[in-house]
């Protein structure tokens, strides 16, 4: 006879609660339902290893079936059961959870834990099905024996239980689908390729066969359907690849893998497989694309992890299990460690969440330095598409991340023009050279022709090119590598000069002191120094900053919009004190001094890049000059 019982005050709050708030989304119920139902199968495999039951473990399954016209959805397992007592303790009181019961007794048990795996722990994944139907019923047969038992609820007023004719080992639950309304369409559960799709999004590696009956239709040669069948088809996966051996694995295995989970049309440059066990246990899958997705370095662009908890997806994008420097990175972790909150849709931010993302931290760049050592090539392409990251996860939050990324980074060098790493440039520094030389510049190139670089290239050092906005911000943020500071070529004094060079440079001074001053006086608006400099081969003249803000981030801080206006470095106008500029210029009449001035310092400004705020008169000067020469000599 059924027995019609009340939930407690509480129960019927905490149920309210569960169902309109701690579930986000209504399509979860249908793998909080599945993993019950593994969890049950699981119980029922333990039960045979200690000899309680006989099972044949490849008949387990959980079978999802559908009637329209009742609008019914039924999912049902051969597991181990429950009796009316276990429905009451179970069902009948909410986050009462008999799996998490069950994990506990099984921590003492010393029997080997391999093939069992409890997924649910709170005790309220059942009551996620009221989110879709206003009637829920269970049938039950224990095997332990006993009556089967019937559980009956429409929710908030309580619940009915009593015992109905045996039916075979295992819990069967109906789903009274609610009426569609105008905010939800709850007939697309009835729906057998949305119940396929909600499966493989959240259950697709539970590790026991899903299934489903699903028409088979054959056709003839002109198209026409011939028949049509009805058969039991496999709807998940069941084994993930994350836990099959490597060994077991070959290349095509992971990029099928990859290209059919992370629509991509390429095949990953880099897969990294690993797993740890222990205190801490997760599996990782992590895939490094062989191009840059698309939107990546957008807004729009979705970074982050595939979350597992048992072979269940949990989350799609758990953004703190990578740093934002290897974003790029895409793949999945499954760990039966992760605390998740009471829907498991949300990680807890605990130690073992830290401690995951740590590893995996570790992990790419171990795999990256590896590849840099031993496949430059691959290594140089896959720069192509993902320094810039790197770089900018070297410059965020002041240098956090040093540690992580300053090994991986590389920058065109004066030497061969190629790329460098920061450790290769320190390998082969010269043995009295102190500081790391760099310079900026819109291009390879460009650098490479800049008046600086030729006198130090000349002592036989290596120069830093950098080309992108980010790399001195970078170097900034560094301050040293390997106790070598960073030292721009064209920025305050270079002190690469031998005594000879420096007493020459001396004298040169003090002889055409007057000389400096009314060049400096001429350009008092624009210079704050004009002298003369040994950092200066064969060309006669350049433009250097004063130390603190340097050229090339004026430029890139003048193109922000929240820019500090007039934020300019301060600039200091060199010739070059062996050049024949010098003797012409003391040949220069007192009141051509200031046109003379103006033509070097924009000569100066073009050569690092700049645009002249006065270009016409530049020309018109540039001009004058020409005709001035071809009249007369210069006196």
């Amino acid at each position: 006879m059924a027995q019609k019982k009340q939930y407690k005050a509480e129960t019927r709050r905490l149920l309210d609660l569960m169902i309109h708030s701690i579930y986000t989304h209504k399509e979860i119920f249908l793998r909080e339902l599945i993993s019950n139902a593994s969890d049950a199968l699981d119980k029922l495999f333990h039960a045979s290893l200690h000899g309680e039951v006989e099972i044949d473990r490849t008949a387990l399954k959980i079978h999802l079936s559908v009637d329209p016209s009742a609008r019914t959805l039924t999912i049902t397992d051969n597991g181990i059961g429950m009796t009316a007592q276990e429905m009451e303790d179970n069902l009948g009181v909410i986050a009462k959870s008999g799996s998490y019961t069950f994990k506990q007794a099984l921590a003492k048990d010393e029997t080997p834990k391999e093939d069992i795996d409890i997924i649910g722990q709170f005790g309220v994944g059942f009551y996620s099905s009221f989110m879709v139907a206003d009637k829920v019923e269970v049938f039950s047969q224990s095997a332990k024996g006993g009556d089967s038992a019937h559980f009956e609820s429409t929710g908030e007023d309580g619940y009915r239980l009593d015992t109905v004719e045996k039916q075979s080992v295992g819990t069967r639950i109906v789903l009274h689908l609610k009426a569609d309304d105008e905010n939800e369409n709850y007939s697309t559960f009835l729906e057998t390729y949305e119940l396929r799709r909600l499966v493989k999004k959240y259950s697709d590696y539970i590790r026991y066969p899903i299934t489903m009956m699903e028409e088979e239709k054959e056709y003839d040669d002109e198209g026409k359907e011939k028949s049509s069948t009805v058969v039991e088809k496999t709807l998940n996966s069941m084994i993930p690849l994350w836990k099959r051996s490597k060994s077991d694995l070959k290349d095509e295995d992971y990029n099928d893998f990859y290209q059919d989970k992370f629509n991509d049309y390429e095949a990953p440059a880099k897969v990294i497989h690993t797993n740890l066990e222990g205190a801490l246990s997760f599996d990782a899958l992590l895939f490094i694309p062989s191009r840059v997705p698309y939107q990546f370095y957008t807004a729009d662009y979705q970074s982050g992890l595939q979350l597992y908890s048992r072979g269940v997806f949990i989350l799609d994008h758990a953004k703190d299990l990578l740093p934002d420097a290897f974003r790029f990175v895409k793949g999945l972790v499954d760990s039966p460690d992760l605390s998740l909150n009471i829907s498991r849709e949300m990680l807890q931010h605990d130690r073992q969440l830290k401690a995951i993302a740590n590893r995996l931290e570790k992990k790419i760049k171990g795999e990256l330095l590896a590849m840099l050592k031993t496949d430059r090539e691959k290594y140089e392409e896959f720069y192509k598409h993902f320094g810039l990251q790197l770089k900018y996860g070297l410059y965020a939050d002041f240098g956090a991340k040093r540690e992580l990324l300053e090994d991986l980074v590389l920058f065109h060098s004066s030497k061969d023009l190629k790329l460098v790493s920061l450790d290769e440039y320190v390998e082969r520094m010269k043995e009295d050279q102190k500081e790391i030389f760099y310079v900026s510049g819109e291009s390879v190139q460009k650098c490479d022709i800049l008046p600086q670089t030729e006198w130090v290239k000349e002592k036989g050092y290596e120069i830093l090119y950098l080309t992108d906005d980010v790399d001195e911000f970078v170097l900034q943020v560094l301050r040293t590598y390997k106790e070598k500071p960073f030292k721009a070529i064209n920025q305050g004094q270079l002190d690469l000069g031998d005594e000879t060079e420096k007493k020459a440079l001396e004298e040169k001074t003090e002889s055409n002191k007057d000389l400096l001053e009314n060049l400096k006086n001429a350009l008092k608006d624009q210079v704050s120094d004009v002298r003369l400099s040994t950092r200066l081969k064969t060309h006669p003249v350049c433009l250097v900053s004063d130390e603190g803000l340097s050229f090339e981030m004026e430029k890139v801080l003048s193109q922000m919009s929240d820019a500090q206006p007039g934020l300019k470095a301060k600039r200091i106008l060199e010739l070059n004190a062996t050049h024949p500029l010098i003797d012409a210029l003391h040949h220069v009449a007192t009141d051509k001094v200031a046109t003379y001035a103006n033509l070097l310092y924009n000569q100066a400004l073009l050569i690092e890049g700049f645009t002249l705020e006065d270009p016409v008169a530049f020309s018109n000067q540039l001009a004058q000059l020409m005709i001035d020469a071809n009249q007369k000599p210069i006196d």
